[in-house]
């Protein structure tokens, strides 16, 4: 931050700083890079060294952005857009490894640029820099894609559809039979049927996100071509002749994920004047859906195939068929090591599921760190397996993973056409603005508006799912600032409820005949999407640890009572004697999503409690309901946010939130908050309960939260999906409620 006068001699002006010369650094594959402090996104953060097993952090005395742009590429960000001085992401801990970082900005690495050395600074803490890198990854790192899949001689095979030819396969919603087309130097293409396999049609319908394929009853197509072929007016006929209509041969094992994986000959060898397809026709497919892409009226699946799916789960993503792999042994959630992680395993999980196959298979962490046990490591799945437990691995126990190698994957969903009936208008960015959807008035597909009358979150959720732009930040129900689409101002939808899961606002329940209270204009249904969320997860085992019962005296509850924390009957007693019975436990409210939790209230809307003497940010932040074994309620409790702060953070990671002294609150992504048993409600009131087994159930929620919450608990499944966007009634193991031994399992 300092300079000395020109004219002292080099060495000299060494000596006086006490540093060696410039140097290199040690080569990067002894180097590692990371960004942690209280930045919502993995693109963002202060900059952290590796050296000697031990991180440190970087001083901000001349970085600038050419040396954030080199930070960012070794991290495998695409570039920089800015960088952040005096420790804007908190301060560090441990050594100033590197000091005076000087960058061309055309090096691939920070080992290649100039600085006082390693551990020479003299720096504090509170210079600790910071980088903010463009969140589009470079293409490949820390993921296999296949999006971008090259075909023979480095030619691009790009997507793949079906063409329906039955008037049966036309009729569908939802097309899962016709002839293969494949798109080629940016053209549509036939596949000739010669050659073609089943291995083939399964690589199909996996691109196309369903999980398996069907034989297909080909007389009837044949029949069809034959006709064609006859009529000399007919443009196939004339297609046919030109060797440009055809992709020649098609040659697949059946375990890519991408036609673009398998060996294709896109045209008859060099020389050779004959027809691509001669005697031939298309190639035709036949793909079976997933549970959930199926007509409602298809009966499900058998109770073992669902039994499988149920081991398996996804959380934490933005897009449905999205999220970290999560499997179930021994009655307990844990995640899967991405030490051999590929496109294939990835691949099995998401047919699995009822997917297709895997688009992205993602490394480190990308869609957020989980709770509990890492099971699996060193996946080697063949393709071929129903489950990914038929696949080989090794316990992830010993293969000294951590949560920050959770593996995660992107898998390919059937395209049901429903992003094209819905759209977002007025707003000051894409992800915003006014609902409007295409719906069916008397025979005539029109757009209008949606009645804002009951919108709320879980509408909203639907809503930007069926965008393909991820969680609902807000629901917006008076948009008079947003201008809407000319001539698509009439309501056209209303009373739409949803349970959350839909994937589409036309799937949801709402009025026959649309009925508005205020009509349309200023009062229409609006969102905020976003493509991040937090997600909050009980810790199942620290509840089984710290579970009690007391019998308290009423003349310790009088601040429970007037905060509702007691069951009703506490109102009939004769205060101050007697007592009240609770079961009483500590609990550790985990951010596992992507995004911090905060209150959506800002702090002049916060409520001071007089009695306990501190402000309220949510009424109501954690509801726990004790059921009986067919679901009907019994006891409740809540929790409000006392004190809603980081209690604890991982190594590395700085405490963002704090109560003291008026602070802000929220819950940092990978940080925790703790409320003790023997604080004030942190109990549910069993006073009015007899002896007997019950489930116990955690749902974390503010009814006016802008992100979304999942309602979890103690044990249980969720849904295959199991994110933010998808909130579910998670099903729990008994307690005995009388007694301290509680068997819970992992959420």
């Amino acid at each position: 931050m300092w300079s000395l006068p020109a004219a002292f001699p080099p060495l000299l002006l060494l000596l006086l700083l006490g540093q060696t010369p410039p140097s290199r650094l040690q080569s990067l594959s002894t180097m590692k890079l990371r960004l942690v402090g209280p930045g919502s996104r993995p693109e963002e953060g202060r900059l952290e060294v590796l050296h000697q097993g031990q991180w440190g952090t970087v001083c901000d005395d001349d970085f600038a952005l050419q040396e954030a742009t080199v930070a960012c590429r070794q991290l495998g960000f695409e570039a920089a857009l800015t960088w952040a001085h005096s420790a804007k992401y908190g301060p560090g801990e441990g050594p100033i490894w590197l000091d005076n970082v000087h960058c061309v900005g055309t090096e691939s690495s920070l080992d290649q640029c100039r600085s006082n050395g390693w551990g020479v600074s003299d720096c504090s803490h509170s210079e600790d820099v910071g980088v903010v890198c463009h969140p589009q990854r470079q293409r490949g790192y820390l993921s296999e894609r296949v999006s971008n899949a090259l075909g023979p001689q480095g030619r691009r095979l790009e997507e793949v559809r079906l063409k329906p030819i039955l008037a049966s396969a036309k009729r569908q919603s939802l097309v899962t039979e016709g002839a293969v087309e494949v798109k080629y130097e940016g053209h549509w293409r036939q596949v000739c049927d010669q050659g073609w396999t089943g291995n083939n049609s399964r690589v199909v319908c996996g691109m196309l996100g369903f999980p398996s394929e069907a034989p297909v009853v080909s007389h009837h197509y044949r029949k069809v071509w034959n006709s064609k072929m006859k009529d000399p007016k007919s443009r196939l006929k004339s297609l046919t002749k030109k060797n440009s209509f055809w992709i020649h041969r098609v040659n697949c094992l059946g375990t890519e994920p991408h036609m673009a994986n398998c060996q294709v000959q896109v045209a008859p060898a060099q020389g050779k004047l004959r027809p691509a397809c001669p005697g031939g026709m298309h190639a035709v497919v036949s793909c079976v859906a997933g549970p959930r892409f199926r007509p409602l009226k298809e009966k499900p699946g058998s109770k073992e195939s669902w039994a499988e799916e149920t081991r398996v789960r996804l959380r934490s993503g933005a897009q449905v068929g999205e999220g970290r792999v999560e499997v179930l042994r021994n009655r307990r959630w844990g995640t899967v090591c991405d030490h051999g992680w590929n496109l294939i395993s990835a691949s099995v999980v998401c047919r699995q599921l009822g997917f297709g196959s895997a688009r992205e298979a993602l490394f480190g962490a990308q869609l957020g760190q989980a709770l509990g046990p890492i099971h699996l490591s060193e996946v080697r799945c063949g393709g071929y397996e129903r489950t990914l437990s038929d696949c080989p691995s090794l316990e992830g126990s010993q293969s000294g993973c951590q949560h920050d190698n959770d593996a995660a994957v992107r898998c390919n969903i059937p395209n049901l056409g429903f992003q094209d009936q819905v759209r977002l208008a007025g707003g000051r960015s894409p992800e915003e603005g006014v609902v409007e959807v295409q719906v069916d008035v008397n025979g005539v597909q029109r757009w209008g508006a949606v009645c804002s009358d009951h919108w709320g979150l879980s509408e909203a959720m639907v809503a930007c799912r069926q965008l393909g732009l991820g969680f609902a930040n807000h629901a917006i129900k008076d948009t008079w600032y947003w201008q809407g689409t000319p001539g698509a101002g009439e309501v056209v939808m209303s009373g739409v409820h949803c349970s959350g899961t839909e994937l589409a606002l036309q799937q949801c329940q709402r009025h026959g005949p649309v009925h508005c209270s205020h009509g349309a204009g200023h009062f229409s249904a609006g969102v905020s999407c976003t493509d991040s969320a937090a997600d909050l997860v009980l810790n199942a085992q620290l509840v089984q640890e710290t579970a009690y019962l007391e019998d308290r005296p009423l003349s310790q509850l009088y601040c429970a009572h007037e905060e509702n924390c007691l069951s009703r009957s506490a109102d009939r007693m004769d205060w101050p004697y007697g007592h009240r019975r609770l079961l009483r436990f500590s609990s550790q409210i985990h951010n596992l999503g992507r995004a911090d939790f905060r209150p959506k209230t800002g702090r002049h809307s916060w409520i001071w409690h007089q009695c306990h003497r501190h402000y309220h940010s949510i009424e109501v932040f954690t509801h726990y309901d004790l059921l009986t074994l067919n679901g009907s309620k019994v006891a409740e409790g809540h929790k409000a946010s006392f004190c809603l702060e980081d209690t604890s953070c991982p190594t590395g990671m700085q405490r963002r939130y704090a109560c003291a002294n008026f602070g802000e609150q929220g819950v940092t992504v990978g940080c925790w908050d703790t409320y003790r048993h023997d604080i004030d409600c942190q109990w549910v009131d069993i006073t009015d309960v007899g002896p007997g087994d019950y489930i116990f159930q955690g749902t974390h929620t503010e009814l006016t939260q802008s992100t979304p919450r999942n309602r979890s608990s103690v044990s249980g499944t969720t849904s295959s999906e199991g994110t933010p966007a998808h909130p579910q009634l998670l099903p729990t193991h008994q307690i005995p409620q009388l007694i301290g031994a509680m068997p819970f399992t992992e959420p």
